[in-house]
């Protein structure tokens, strides 16, 4: 058994007054360890935004009517709130858990031999961002779950799930110059697939905040634009992200790209494809809550495929050491 050296005082100041360095002194994490932690804070991402669909789906919206606290008088959800505040109280926990991953990714990235800096500040960028949809969040019961803060909270935790999932490719490439595998033209095609994805996502959130699942039986208001056009508007730029992806996959194939963004292409086309079926069924089913909570996750799916096609067109080899060559070694030998 390995003996646990004991702590003295002076670790104990330096573990006050720099904790994460601390760590990184007594702990180096394999590669295969950072790469999970920073994919544990990718599926939180994930996780908090099906879980904060199914507080809106469930009317749980207002479940605890305040914030910080559930009620002005308890801190936690209490028996006399029934089911709904048992739903909204327990998104609130997750808040933790989600916390607690992208702690875990930020100590792993900092704890690593050599540290890369540029994983931590990922990291960091994500604290920031969950503690700034949970403010966010308080606003949005604070204000009976108008409509517009909703898809703020949304578009936030879409950011959040864009930092992850750049830190979960980051810790799988080196630290080296971006460097292109697909020409110009291929790009800036990406770049319109990204931003015909980006206008999909924002557009889907106006049509959760003009639609029927206000997020509590109460009288919420809407957005007030017409569902059934935003619906369509949303349908055609679906269509334009899938046919975006399957010329994409076409020039790669032409051009003979290297495999990886052919797959994450393909990947991302067979995603859509899913997304597009489930969003179809719910609108000819009035929108059942079962398929609207899958249409959410298909959405957080569609982003991080999107992102992933992005991040596949260069590459990032690890950064080598300039070694001395012969010459520099001789004239180090006279000196």
């Amino acid at each position: 058994m390995v003996r646990v050296p004991n702590l003295t005082r002076a670790d104990a100041l330096s573990a006050v007054r720099n904790p994460l360095a601390f760590i990184a002194e007594r702990w180096t994490p394999t590669s295969r360890t950072v790469r999970r932690a920073a994919l544990s804070a990718l599926v939180m991402a994930v996780v908090i935004v099906v879980t904060g669909g199914a507080v809106r789906l469930t009317g749980s919206g207002l479940g605890c009517p305040t914030w910080p606290k559930c009620t002005d008088d308890s801190l936690t959800a209490t028996s006399a709130m029934g089911f709904h505040g048992a739903i909204e109280f327990g998104n609130r926990m997750l808040t933790y858990v989600l916390c607690a991953a992208v702690g875990w990714a930020i100590i792993a990235a900092r704890s690593q031999k050599p540290w890369r800096r540029s994983l931590t500040r990922l990291g960091w960028a994500q604290f920031w961002i969950v503690m700034s949809n949970a403010i966010l969040g308080g606003v949005v019961v604070l204000v009976g779950l108008n409509p517009y803060t909703v898809a703020a909270h949304f578009l936030l935790s879409t950011a959040l799930i864009t930092v992850a999932a750049l830190l979960w490719q980051r810790t799988r490439e080196g630290d080296a110059a971006a460097r292109p595998l697909v020409g110009k033209s291929v790009q800036q095609l990406v770049w319109f697939l990204v931003t015909a994805a980006v206008l999909l996502i924002a557009v889907g959130t106006v049509v959760t905040g003009a639609g029927p699942h206000a997020g509590d039986s109460s009288e919420v208001a809407r957005m007030a634009v017409s569902w059934e056009n935003v619906t369509k508007l949303h349908a055609v730029l679906a269509w334009i992200v899938v046919t975006l992806t399957f010329a994409l996959w076409f020039v790669l194939k032409a051009v003979d790209a290297p495999v990886g963004p052919l797959r994450r292409t393909r990947d991302l086309f067979l995603i859509l494809l899913s997304q597009g079926v489930i969003g179809y069924v719910q609108y000819f089913t009035d929108l059942p809550e079962a398929l609207v909570a899958l249409h959410m996750l298909g959405s957080c799916l569609v982003w991080i495929g999107v992102v992933r096609v992005l991040l596949a067109l260069r590459e990032r080899p690890e950064v080598v050491a300039d070694l001395p060559g012969p010459a520099t070694q001789s004239a180090l030998t006279r000196a």
